[in-house]
């Protein structure tokens, strides 16, 4: 089995689309070449950096057109620099 293990201050992220069809209301589909990209993915690895301030597992929001996409055993990833994580996403109670 092979595994990508990130190195030189890398975060690994799963990228891989759900590949729902979408529909305006009128029942056009809308394809993938022109949807919305979204810029938020799941961390599945992290190279070893000091201080980090994500782990794997956790969800973060990471700047546009950043990194290398990566296609390998039918998911897709991004292999990006930790410096282009913009944000943690994180659950919180409403008040």
């Amino acid at each position: 089995m092979k595994e990508l293990q990130p190195i030189n201050q890398n975060v690994l992220l799963d990228i891989t689309d759900t590949k729902t069809e979408q529909k305006t209301t009128g029942g056009i589909i809308i394809p993938d070449s022109v949807k919305e990209k979204k810029n938020i993915a799941k961390v599945i690895g992290i190279s070893n950096i000091e201080n980090a301030e994500i782990s794997v597992g956790d969800t973060v929001l990471y700047k546009e057109y950043s990194g290398n996409e990566i296609a390998m055993d039918g998911k897709k990833y991004l292999l990006i620099p930790y410096e282009e994580i913009l944000a943690k996403i994180v659950e919180t109670e409403a008040i």
